[in-house]
């Protein structure tokens, strides 16, 4: 598993007292922007995967020593990757997810509340906030088409800019996507951006795969996605071991790092501080990650006060792990609790008179976490241990579900 995020003491202390829907108002009011020169980064299109086509990246040529891209044509522009072809380290930068970049509107920073995703709309590309209550989406900028190399330059809209997030003084390397604007004004200004829904293909693993071990798994693709988000990894022996059980302490450590890159806000703590469950040592691998999600309300002890780290998750308890992880964005949110659904429930055959039947069926129906065994037949199996490819796929969608635009 990757290294927890370094600790931040102040977004710490908004996430774990309670104000959890007011972290954009304190991104606002913590940070600040610094001006660049527009000619030296350049927002691109990327070759995703089959379930997330085209990925959003933000290319930044720091020094001359070499060029990061070029671009040839307009409407669309067709990218270069150069950086692709040389160790870009000290000469590039590239952004790749939320930990790189998120919107900034009228000095708000809207991290939390939009998420920047690539959509095809015929024969374009635009880039979008995706608001995570459902609302209108912003139009950031568009490509004019689609290039034949893969990667295709995103031209942002009038009014829009790309700045560096500050802090105290300091230039980080955080990028925004910035209008002077209001959001009011922006929603009002554009009205709203209507884009149909992506569907959810029927995954087919790329020609590519990170594990040997993984292809011809039905998760393979979205196995391939969490180790692109970088939630989970391979072992030392260059295995992915789609089918080894995870226990309860892996999983919580799945969860936090693929919030901690979905949210930076979030910076989750390397350091433990006082002992939440009795079998939980200060001196655990997981310690400080299980405490920062219990203090969140992500997890609970048993009905003895422990925790049981290194015994197998079952499928329904991963279940209930997830539903409070996206409770709790929705919180970030300011929104209620009440998850509503995204797809249509699923009727298992092998919940009834289970204590999670509500909670299987609820998730099978928000962001279609919750499926039947190996993608096969109408069982869930709850009490089944949940295996390192179902854990990566059910993140994955948690992760990369948002609700279509009106």
């Amino acid at each position: 598993m990757k290294s927890a995020m370094k600790l931040n003491l102040v977004a710490l202390a908004a996430a774990t007292v309670g104000v959890l829907g007011g972290l954009s108002s304190a991104s606002a009011q913590t940070y600040g922007t610094q001006e660049i020169d527009q000619s030296r980064v350049l927002t691109v299109a990327a070759p995703g995967t089959t379930l997330v086509p085209h990925r959003l990246y933000v290319v930044e040529q720091i020094s001359d020593a070499r060029p990061c891209f070029e671009i040839v044509g307009s409407n669309p522009g067709e990218v270069n990757p150069l950086w692709t072809t040389f160790d870009f380290s000290g000469i590039c930068s590239r952004a790749a997810d939320t930990n790189g970049y998120s919107i900034r509107v009228g000095n708000e920073d809207l991290g939390v509340r939009y998420r920047l995703q690539i959509r095809q709309s015929g024969n374009d590309l635009l880039l979008l906030g995706i608001p995570t209550d459902g609302s209108s989406s912003l139009q950031i900028g568009r490509a004019g088409g689609i290039s034949s190399t893969g990667f295709t330059q995103i031209v942002l809209n009038p009014g829009w800019r790309l700045t560096k997030r500050t802090f105290e003084g300091r230039t980080l390397g955080h990028n925004y996507f910035t209008n002077n604007l209001t959001l009011a004004q922006l929603l009002a200004q554009d009205g709203p951006v209507v884009v149909e829904p992506p569907t959810t293909p029927t995954p087919t693993p790329p020609a590519t795969l990170p594990f040997a071990d993984i292809r011809g798994d039905v998760y393979a693709t979205e196995i391939a996605r969490a180790v692109d988000i970088g939630f989970i990894a391979g072992f030392g022996d260059g295995r992915f071991g789609p089918r080894e059980g995870v226990t309860r302490e892996q999983a919580v450590s799945m969860i936090v790092e693929a919030m901690a890159k979905k949210y930076p806000q979030i910076m989750v703590p390397t350091q433990v501080g006082a002992q939440v469950f009795p079998d939980v040592p200060t001196t655990r691998w997981s310690a400080a990650k299980i405490n920062f999600v219990a203090r969140l309300g992500i997890v609970a002890g048993d009905q003895a006060g422990t925790f049981r780290p290194g015994a197998p998750v079952k499928r329904v308890e991963l279940m209930a792990m997830l539903r409070r992880m996206a409770e709790y964005e929705q919180q970030l949110a300011g929104l209620p609790t009440t998850l509503a659904p995204t797809h249509t429930a699923r009727s298992f055959t092998d919940i009834g008179g289970h204590w999670g039947r509500d909670l299987i069926t609820m998730m099978s129906g928000y962001c279609q976490v919750a499926t039947p065994l190996n993608e096969s037949g109408q069982a869930f199996h709850p009490e089944a241990t949940a295996l390192r490819n179902y854990a990566s796929a059910a993140i994955v969608r948690l992760y990369d579900c948002t609700r279509p635009a009106p």
